[in-house]
């Protein structure tokens, strides 16, 4: 098997400087050309400067340049929708899934909110729910909203947007790349379904609207994730004869993931990921188990799992005399609590390849085969993850 990317994930990447992988290299480019510069654009300043848009100067002038010389852009936003939630600035009150734990998503194309993880869809209500008050607000931004704006901006351009609202239709992506490959569009405007594997040379210009999006989520693959895709887009320009340029807009400039994508310097950013994964415990230097429990009775859920962490710290605490305690995390409500109607708690066990083999037994007993004889499992439904993808 062949793996390749311009940004391995840092496990693999250890495993091949470990020898247990070879590793080949590509420095340079198919056509020799040089990576696209990155400009960072503190977007604190742009607001100190009186700029309240989602457009710095910078990214703006370039637009203006590219549209000029009929060159093509491309503009990234990983958030799809109009507005991230709509609250309200009478009583504070935030709408959400009726099912899950989460803010709607406003779409302004059709008038609705919609959950973005069970798929509910309602209208947005004339007034709040709690207060009665007309002053609904919609807050944050999304590619549907920055698509507004671009056409506000510039009237002159042509302009599509690819997520998966616009690409659920059989062959509407398809349609979508074609047009901008015909040069139909000047401006494609999407989420991640365009940071990778796209190759028109007749992009001159990148913009990314909110580098931040992915880097302060609560889980440790975060700035690995924000340093993959930034590296990723950026890597969209500058791949035909013509020179590229990529304008990244972010809120925290100095972060490491960020200064190292500017200068789509892999190396130095494992470097000092592999550092902070040592020293906090964390893959590829530790396993993680993650259990998710999920029911729609809360009660019995989080019984449940309190059940089975006791019985797991019991079980490890017997097997493995110099097991750290403190590797044995939860039950914790997850991140999202309730998706679907079901509540959500998770318990992640940290252990040692030494370790794995044991506990896995351990967690095989107590999560399935106990259960299995007792015919608990409808009740409550458990999600065994080793060495999750993300915590979350």
């Amino acid at each position: 098997m062949l793996l390749g990317s311009a940004t391995p994930n840092i496990e693999t990447y250890y495993r091949a400087k470990k020898g247990e992988i070879e590793l080949l290299t590509l420095p340079e480019r198919a056509n020799k050309k040089e990576l696209p510069p990155i400009d960072i654009v503190d977007m604190k300043d742009e607001l100190n400067n009186g700029n309240k848009t989602i457009f710095s100067k910078k990214l703006y002038d370039g637009i203006v340049k590219s549209l000029k010389n009929k060159e093509q852009i491309i503009l990234f936003l990983n958030r799809r929708g109009f507005s991230t939630f709509v609250s309200c600035r009478q009583c504070g009150f935030v709408l959400e899934c009726d099912s899950c734990d989460i803010s709607l998503t406003y779409h302004q194309g059709s008038n609705n909110l919609r959950c973005h993880y069970c798929g509910l869809s309602k209208r947005l209500p004339p007034k709040c729910p709690e207060c009665g008050s007309k002053y609904l607000k919609h807050f944050g931004i999304g590619t549907q909203q920055v698509e507004e704006l671009v056409k506000e901006a510039f009237p002159e351009a042509r302009v599509s947007r690819m997520d998966i609202d616009t690409t659920s239709r059989k062959g509407s992506h398809e349609k979508i790349l074609t047009k901008f490959k015909n040069h139909k569009v000047d401006i494609l405007i999407g989420t991640q379904m365009i940071a990778k594997g796209l190759d028109f040379p007749s992009v001159t210009l990148v913009g990314i609207i909110a580098a931040d999006t992915s880097l302060n989520l609560p889980d440790f693959k975060a700035s690995e994730r924000t340093f993959q895709l930034l590296t990723q887009v950026g890597g969209r320009t500058g791949r035909g004869e013509l020179d590229g340029n990529v304008v990244l807009q972010t809120y925290e400039p100095e972060h490491y993931s960020i200064q190292l994508a500017q200068k789509h310097d892999y190396i130095s950013f494992y470097e000092e990921e592999i550092e902070l994964r040592n020293a906090f415990d964390y893959p590829p230097f530790i396993n993680i188990i993650n259990l998710v429990f999920s029911s729609k009775n809360e009660k019995m859920m989080i019984a449940t799992a309190e059940e089975i962490f006791n019985q797991l710290s019991l079980d490890i605490s017997e097997k493995l005399m110099d097991y750290k305690v403190q590797n044995l995390l939860g039950p914790n409500p997850s991140l999202i609590y309730k998706i679907k109607d079901r509540f959500r708690y998770q318990i992640l066990i940290k252990c040692s390849d030494e370790e794995l083999k044991i506990i896995k037994d351990i967690v095989k007993k107590r999560c399935i085969i106990d259960r299995e004889k007792k015919n608990k499992k409808r009740d409550v439904k458990i999600i065994i993850d080793i060495n999750p993808t993300s915590i979350l």
